[in-house]
């Protein structure tokens, strides 16, 4: 199998294939099957700890593998480090560089500053975890001494070719890599903390429960909403990037990324070879004259496909049928076309499936009559689909097949299947290809490379003088040979074009292929056989000698992650009356309860940024009604929140936010640290700020009045931040729903309307209070924000009371507690037990207690606890 070279044209690039490799096997299927790098985790922190992973003991001999063979290796260190972690990252991270590993890929901010403190050139990619969907995050990657950016899975074609005009016009292009195949997180990267709420497993620490894939239903107003067999409402159809690659080609994105660190052998063989050959394709069709004229494109403006002949939509048949074979919940491109709510969640399972045989029609006599869709053969694993995926389902290998025009009759062993529980109706998928499973094995199975790299190769010489064989591969490295025995006039059998390519072109069973053979002989010369046979084998021998040369980076031994703490200043003593309590509301009659609270710092997140200038005056109100402030009061203060997320042409959103003329504003991602950049400004937790070196990034870079700490920490690592850094820079959530899930899929769109998305849906996030039922009855409230994002709130409110006493003691002043649907009643009466709290009139404990006897508000101990203090 080979690959072409890369595309000559200037104005396009090849894009590089991005395999995932979870072990040995999957980085030899990647190999052998096309990737021009892999990208794999180690045994601590990656985002993926449920892979088998590798070892650093590994990291020698596999880098040597990879760049013997052409390939590049990026380590992910892309999850959040905790303060007492950085010494231990610091010597992982050192280990890494010296092994002459390709990148890194990066989640944790101070992570990346680490890293350019230890060496100035090693490359660091920025992690879809930073959730990057826009310029400013690509200038704020830059920032930090990134050399490429993943960019969000969410971001369409559309906004990427507008990123990438964006940074180009300010400068600060960096190259884009984006996920071109596999599982879609239906939440944004680095943004969910579903399994922080609901197990105490962060995501952002690699732990997913993965509860977007559970069933849910979907309450309106209080009624359970008929919505059929389907039941898996946040749990996206598999991304396939497929149709869609002369788009990404012609976007300029550098890399195109395979997720599936979790996924066998065969997955990696199977999709990595499928995008290997439409890539190769695509660049050939692209180098064709006037290949730049726009392709045929579908509805939505994406292309299908190059052509429409017989022979490749046959091709494009069988490319699907393999991907559907690796792994498929329902192919899909996602949002590379825009957002299509009905498409991106069919919702009717959230496991894989395969590919879709077709449809019962008969069952008799321990046969089953199948209306067929695809082909099956004896072998073949099925499972049949009743429609409700979630309980156990009736399946087996088929042990006969007789063809009855477009039906066939399946025969299964005996024993196999519960026939009593398969039903005329049920739809049938093909879950398991051995035979297709075989071919894929045998691609990686053997000691010699079956996937080759070019190198080109020029020879010079006359008679009397030695033949000079020059090759080069396509990284640079450059060696070159010369014969032993001089070059004699040739009677017979000159060393013409034919007869060098095909002596010097006979590499099988080595890392390379012969791309191209420049001819500078002079006169007619022959040489033996046999020394051509030895040049070529000295060629290789040399060629894969600077291959598995590690790669050298800059690494300083004499500075350390300590270097970069901030100086922490002690925690001084003071009485109650200096603590504050920050409350957050969501709506502006819980705004007017906490007002009547005397709240003195309010934060506003409204899903209509125009009821803040409303929200503004009423504060102003209360303001001019309030006598003179005191030494130990103030006058109330009030900050308002734009949405989480801010994507090309949403500008509009935070002028909206500023129009209020609020006192500041709760800034939750890069183009709000960039926008608000004059404005007073307190970071929120959205900016996953886990260490001192984050911390310090932010604070003395942006000028952030206080950081919300990252809601991964537990009571043991809170403490540990704040001793590490001045307790003032930081404020702590102590009451909360967690903001559990938080989505570009729009729920309300997707399952309350017919609509594809705000254009056309109606709006009935404006009409309905929805919430989503899961299997243990919990009732979670969904909610959307301005631009069309919708937030999955856990419906018991989390509490940290129990810790406020020793968070004061390490010098916490700011404690901030969130409501999201509570009456005004609920508002008052909650903040008044805070207020008592913070006073030292009751004990967390109390609290506690107190409030989880009123069940509407149902809190529980939240996220700051290691575990229950008490029985």
């Amino acid at each position: 199998m080979k690959s072409d070279r890369s595309s000559s044209l200037p104005s396009l690039q090849r894009p590089e294939i991005l395999a995932p490799a979870g072990n040995w096997e999957c980085a030899k299927a990647a190999v052998e099957n096309g990737a021009d790098a892999i990208y794999f985790g180690l045994d601590k922190f990656n985002a993926r700890m449920r892979a088998q992973n590798f070892t650093e003991a590994d990291l020698p001999e596999l880098m040597k593998f990879l760049h013997l063979r052409g390939v590049k290796g990026y380590v992910t260190v892309n999850t959040l480090i905790f303060p007492k972690e950085l010494a231990q990252a610091q010597q992982y991270l050192r280990t890494i560089i010296a092994a002459g590993v390709d990148a890194v890929i990066v989640q944790d901010v101070g992570i990346c500053r680490l890293i350019r403190h230890l060496s100035p050139d090693f490359p660091i990619h920025a992690s879809t975890q930073m959730t990057i969907t826009s310029a400013a995050g690509v200038e704020f990657a830059k920032s930090l001494g990134c050399q490429l950016v993943v960019l969000a899975r969410e971001c369409s074609l559309k906004e990427i070719n507008k990123i990438q005009q964006q940074i180009a016009q300010e400068n600060t292009s960096l190259p884009l890599e984006v996920f071109v195949h596999g599982a879609l997180c239906v939440a944004y990267s680095g943004q969910c903390l579903t399994s922080e709420a609901l197990g105490g497993r962060s995501a952002n620490r690699g732990e997913c429960a993965q509860a977007c894939r559970m069933p849910y239903e979907l309450i309106a107003d209080g009624e359970v909403v008929d919505l059929g067999n389907r039941k898996y409402l946040l749990s996206p159809q598999d991304l396939a990037g497929l149709d869609v690659l002369p788009d990404l080609v012609k976007s300029g994105v550098t890399s195109l990324k395979i997720e599936g660190r979790l996924k066998a052998p065969e997955y990696v063989a199977n999709v990595t070879r499928v995008y290997r050959q439409a890539l190769d394709r695509v660049m050939a069709e692209l180098e064709k004259p006037n290949a730049l004229t726009p392709f045929p494109a579908r509805e939505g403006g994406i292309n299908t496909s190059l052509s429409v002949s017989e022979g490749e939509r046959g091709q494009s048949n069988s490319e699907r049928y393999n991907l559907e074979m690796a792994f498929s919940r329902g192919l899909y491109t996602g949002w590379f076309a825009g957002i299509n709510n009905q498409e991106l969640v069919h919702a009717h399972f959230g496991k894989k499936r395969g590919v879709y045989l077709g449809e019962v029609t008969r069952i008799r006599n321990e046969q089953v009559k199948v209306r067929l869709e695809a082909p099956v053969k004896p072998g073949d694993g099925i499972v049949f689909d009743c429609g409700h995926p979630e309980a156990k389902e009736e399946g087996g290998r088929v042990y006969g097949v007789v063809h009855k025009g477009k039906e066939a009759l399946l025969t299964f062993g005996r024993s196999d299947l519960n026939l009593r529980r398969v039903h005329v109706g049920d739809k049938v998928w093909k879950t398991s290809d051995p035979e297709l499973d075989k071919q894929l094995r045998q691609s990686f199975a053997g000691e010699n490379p079956q996937f080759q790299r070019p190198i080109d190769i020029e020879v010079y010489g006359e008679v009397g003088q030695s033949l000079i064989a020059i090759a080069r591969d396509q990284f640079g490295n450059i060696v070159q040979v010369e014969s032993v025995i001089s070059l004699v006039e040739a009677h017979t059998k000159p060393l013409n074009q034919d007869r060098l390519e095909e002596q010097l072109g006979r590499l099988g069973n080595t890392p390379f292929y012969l791309a191209t053979l420049n001819n500078h002989l002079s006169g007619t010369v022959m040489l033996p056989v046999s020394e051509l046979n030895r040049m070529r084998r000295e060629i290789v021998t040399q060629l894969e000698a600077l291959r598995s040369q590690p790669k050298r980076w800059q690494l300083r031994s004499d500075v350390s992650f300590q270097d970069l703490l901030p100086s922490s200043s002690p925690s001084s003593s003071s009485s109650p009356s200096s603590l504050s309590l920050i409350v957050l509301v969501r709506n502006l009659k819980q705004l007017q309860a906490a007002l009547q609270a005397n709240v003195e710092t309010l934060y506003c997140e409204f899903e209509d940024p125009r009821a803040y200038q409303q929200a503004v005056q009423m504060v102003n109100q209360q303001r001019q009604k309030s006598p003179l402030p005191t030494p130990h009061s103030q006058l109330p203060t009030i900050w308002v929140a734009p949405p989480r997320i801010t994507k090309p042409g949403e500008n509009w959103i935070l002028q909206q936010v500023r129009a209020a003329k609020a006192d500041g504003y709760l800034v939750r991602n890069y183009d709000q640290l960039q926008f608000f950049a004059a404005d007073r400004c307190i970071g929120d937790f959205s900016l996953n700020v886990a260490n001192p070196l984050t911390a310090d990034y932010f604070h003395q870079r942006f000028g952030l009045q206080r950081l919300t700490a990252s809601y991964d920490l537990n009571i043991t690592q809170l403490e540990d931040l704040l001793s590490s850094c001045p307790p003032d820079w930081f404020e702590v959530t102590i009451h909360q729903h967690m903001p559990m899930f938080h989505m570009e899929h729009c729920v309300f769109c997707a399952f309350l309307s017919t609509g594809t998305d705000y254009t056309n849906c109606g709006r009935p996030c404006e009409k309905y209070e929805v919430k989503l039922g899961d299997r243990v009855g919990s009732q979670h409230v969904l909610q959307a924000d301005a631009g069309c994002r919708n937030t999955v709130f856990n419906s018991t409110a989390q509490t940290g009371a129990e810790y406020v006493q020793r968070l004061i003691e390490l010098g916490l002043r700011h404690f901030r507690i969130e409501f999201v649907n509570e009456t005004p009643e609920q508002v008052k009466k909650t903040i008044l037990r805070y207020h008592q709290l913070l006073q030292g009139e009751i004990t967390g404990y109390q609290l506690w207690r107190e409030l989880k006897l009123q069940n509407q508000l149902g809190v529980t101990r939240g996220p700051l606890g290691v575990s229950a203090l008490r029985p």
